[in-house]
């Protein structure tokens, strides 16, 4: 795999490729020509991606001539229409492989020879494997350093538990990190309010060797505010790096952790403080802080190259007795429901891509709230699934 954004490769990074002798192997592929139209053509552009993205994701560059494995000349592609052949491309992808493989990225070089290469960029998956599913071909490919090949029985049974322990593992860690705070063992010393706690895991981050350049985030520190904060510090700490109010008495009411891995975890202290007899949630006030907020934090993510797919979980604690903080008038309301718990673990949500809305992702997350307290969903959305607050 070129060492570089997609978006970012120059010619002269493909001539490199030349100069460099760089083999065909696990995360590199060279193609002089386009798929095909043919069925055969599309099954082997299919067990190609496929086997990319069931390993550990890689290049395949279209518009170089190869021999042997070894890259010979960027003798470039004649495409009439870049869109539509790059369309046609994504058609066959998305009907052809199951599960679809998320976040494949398809990017164009132009050339000095007036010609163009063309990269498809698959990162490896998380939620696989992926079997090539095209026109009776039922197979499930991987890569060696020889080229892909197809799995076997046993290859497969290994793949499948994989993937159900790495889901596992993201659980584990938001309830063990939940366990922490709970105890009041965070980064920083936290008031001792029910709290607000949301969790960022990219699947991807469970790779023993994955770690950031959290330099990058540490530079820009003003990217990383936490929630319901004007002002704070910031630091590196073990886990990586740390923004934190400065609240009275030594104490923090808001901090952001990234961990070196790419995991976010964040925790609010102010926004459920009791103000009165009646423990309340502000409806309004704490949806548009954790809108407002994930944003960022996707975008930290998105700087760092995270691939996704990414959980997000939202958590409350300390919220027994909470009942959420409605015009009981307007809403004809009779009877108050209380939370039956301290810890409120909510579902998660999994994104595939950054291209979302923030309040859809959300939207699941703040139902399970308002059922909490009795509500059917959140009020906060219109009919028309807006976020919309009254």
């Amino acid at each position: 795999m070129i060492e570089k954004s997609i978006n970012q490769i120059a010619e002269e990074d493909l001539h490199a490729l030349l100069d460099n002798s760089v083999q065909e192997g696990k995360t590199i592929e060279y193609k002089r020509l386009l798929p095909g139209s043919s069925d055969s053509a599309k099954k082997e552009f299919l067990a190609d991606v496929s086997s990319f993205a069931n390993a550990s994701g890689g290049d395949l560059i279209y518009g170089i001539a190869e021999s042997g494995g070894i890259p010979e000349e960027v003798a470039g592609l004649t495409i009439g229409n870049i869109d539509l052949e790059i369309s046609r491309l994504e058609s066959i992808l998305r009907d052809g492989i199951e599960p679809r493989i998320i976040s494949v990225d398809i990017s164009t070089v132009s050339l000095s020879n007036s010609k163009t290469a063309l990269i498809i960029r698959i990162p490896k998956s998380w939620i696989g494997p992926h079997r090539v599913c095209y026109r009776g071909h039922d197979k499930f490919y991987s890569r060696s350093s020889n080229g892909k090949y197809p799995l076997d029985v046993a290859e497969l049974r290994v793949a499948f538990n994989l993937s159900e322990t790495i889901t596992e593992k993201v659980r584990n860690f938001r309830r063990d990190r939940i366990s922490d705070i709970f105890a009041n063992e965070t980064p920083v010393p936290f008031y001792e309010n029910p709290k607000i706690v949301l969790h960022l895991i990219p699947i991807i981050s469970f790779d023993p060797a994955q770690s950031y350049d959290i330099g990058k985030i540490a530079n820009h520190h003003e990217r990383m505010r936490p929630m319901y904060c004007t002002g704070w510090n910031y630091r590196y700490n073990l886990d990586g790096f740390l923004t934190y109010s400065a609240g009275g008495g030594g104490r923090s009411h808001s901090y952001v952790q990234l961990f070196r891995n790419g995991i976010i975890e964040v925790a609010e202290g102010l926004l459920l403080e009791s103000q009165g007899e009646e423990p309340l949630i502000p409806s309004i006030a704490y949806e548009r802080e954790l809108i407002s907020s994930l944003g960022d934090y996707l975008s930290i993510l998105e700087t760092l190259n995270v691939v996704p797919p990414i959980f997000i979980f939202l958590t409350l604690l300390g919220v027994r007795g909470y009942s959420m903080a409605v015009n009981r008038w307007k809403f004809l309301i009779d009877e108050i429901h209380t939370i039956d718990r301290d810890i409120l673990l909510l579902p998660e949500v999994v994104i595939y891509t950054y291209h979302v809305n923030v309040e859809d992702i959300l939207r699941p997350c703040f139902d399970s709230v308002w059922n909490a307290c009795g509500f059917a969903r959140s009020l906060n959305y219109n009919d028309a699934g807006e976020w919309a607050p009254r």
